[in-house]
C-alpha cells in the first residue's frame, strides 16, 4: 500500500504512531490545510512521511500514491472519500463512514463502478480478541442479553458546558457521542449479530447534540443495550449472557483488550489473543492486504457491515429527533 494520508489531528499522529510497524505500508504523502505546517513538518521528519500537499488535489494527482486515508472531522468524510475514489484512489475512511446514509451509498457505488477498495476504520471489527470473541460466542448457546458501555467524560465537554461549540458537539459536524463513542458498540454487536429487528435510542441532548444516550436494539430472540457518554465516566464493559453461559470484558468496545468466557457453572477462563498493542494494527494489516491482493470480494463484504451499521445510526437518529447539517 502507498499511502497519502490526509489530516493532521490526534486521530492521525495516533495512525503514525505504530504504521512503521507494517514495513509493506509506505508512507507517500500528508495533506492538510497550510496553518498545519509545522505538524506536518514534524510528522514528515518524526515518521519518515516522503511528501507534504497543502492542496489536497495535487496528493490525489500522484502517481505515488495507490490509497488515501481519510482522518478528517466527521462531516469531510464523504466529500473527501468521494474526490479520492473518483481520482481512482483506494479508500480507508476513519468511522463514522459519512454523515448519513444516502452519503455512504453514494461512494459505495462508486467505488463497487470502478472496482476499487473502500473500507471504513473500525478498529474492532479486525482486532484479533474480537475474532476470537466471535468463534466462542456458539458456545454460549441461545444469546438472551448483550450490553456494551463505553463512556468516557470528554476533554471538550467543558468547554461545551461554557457555550463553546468544538466539533464533537457540533450537530453541524455530525458530532454526539451516537456518532463518536457509541459506535462502536454499534458496530460491535452488529459484527457479531447482524442488522437488529427494531432500534430505539434514549438520548441526553443540550443544544440539539446527544452528549450520551441508551442506545436499544430489538433482537426478537434477543435484547441489547449499547451506552455511550460523552458527559460523564463509568466502566466500560460489554456483556453477552446465553443460557449456557456468558462472556465479558471489562474493557471498552474499540479495544478488547480481553475477555472471560464463563460456561455454566464452569470456572472463568481469560482470553487474550492480542498481536500488538495497539488497537488500529489489526485493522491496517488487513487494509494493506486487501489492497495488495486486490482483494474486492472482502472489501464488498464490509461495505455490507457498514451499511448495516449505517442504517442502525439513521433509525437511531430518526427516534431520537436528531437533524445534522448534511441531514438537511
Amino acid at each position: 500500500m502507498r499511502l497519502g494520508i490526509v489530516g493532521a489531528g490526534m486521530i492521525v499522529e495516533d495512525l503514525l504512531s505504530f504504521i512503521g510497524d507494517i514495513p509493506s505500508i509506505q508512507l507517500e504523502g500528508i495533506s492538510s490545510k497550510a496553518s498545519h505546517k509545522e505538524k506536518m513538518v514534524l510528522f514528515k521528519d518524526r515518521y519518515g512521511v516522503k511528501q507534504t500537499f497543502f492542496d489536497y488535489n495535487q496528493m490525489l494527482l500522484s502517481s505515488e500514491v495507490d490509497t488515501i486515508y481519510v482522518g478528517l472531522p466527521n462531516h469531510l468524510h464523504y466529500s473527501y472519500a468521494k474526490k479520492a475514489l473518483l481520482s481512482g484512489k483506494h479508500v480507508i475512511c476513519e468511522k463514522p463512514f459519512t454523515s448519513n446514509l444516502s452519503e455512504f451509498l453514494e461512494i459505495k457505488k462508486i467505488a463497487l463502478d470502478k472496482k476499487l477498495i473502500l473500507v471504513e476504520a473500525i478498529s474492532n471489527q479486525y482486532l484479533n480478541n474480537f475474532l476470537s470473541l466471535k468463534r466462542i460466542l456458539p458456545r454460549l448457546g441461545e444469546i438472551k442479553i448483550v450490553e456494551c458501555n463505553f463512556s468516557q467524560y470528554s476533554s471538550r465537554y467543558s468547554a461545551f458546558k461554557r457555550g463553546e461549540t468544538p466539533p464533537v458537539f457540533n450537530p453541524e459536524m455530525s458530532g454526539g457521542a451516537l456518532m463518536d463513542i457509541n459506535l462502536y458498540n454499534i458496530h460491535l454487536v452488529v459484527g457479531l449479530f447482524g442488522p437488529p429487528k427494531h432500534v430505539i435510542y434514549l438520548a441526553n441532548i443540550e443544544r440539539n447534540i446527544d452528549t450520551s444516550g441508551i442506545l436499544l436494539l430489538d433482537y426478537v430472540d434477543f435484547k441489547c443495550v449499547c451506552i455511550g457518554s460523552k458527559d460523564s465516566t463509568g466502566p466500560s464493559l460489554i456483556n453477552i449472557q446465553g443460557n449456557d453461559g456468558y462472556i465479558r470484558a471489562s474493557s471498552s468496545s474499540n479495544v478488547i483488550d480481553s475477555f472471560d468466557f464463563v460456561a455454566n457453572k464452569q470456572e472463568s477462563i481469560r482470553i487474550d489473543q492480542k498481536r500488538h498493542s495497539h488497537r488500529m494494527f489489526d485493522e491496517f494489516v488487513e487494509f494493506n492486504r486487501m489492497i495488495e491482493e486486490n482483494d474486492l470480494g472482502e472489501a464488498a463484504r464490509m461495505l455490507e457491515h457498514s451499511e448495516n451499521v449505517m442504517k442502525v445510526i439513521e433509525q437511531a437518529k430518526k427516534s431520537a429527533n436528531l437533524v445534522f447539517g448534511s441531514d438537511q
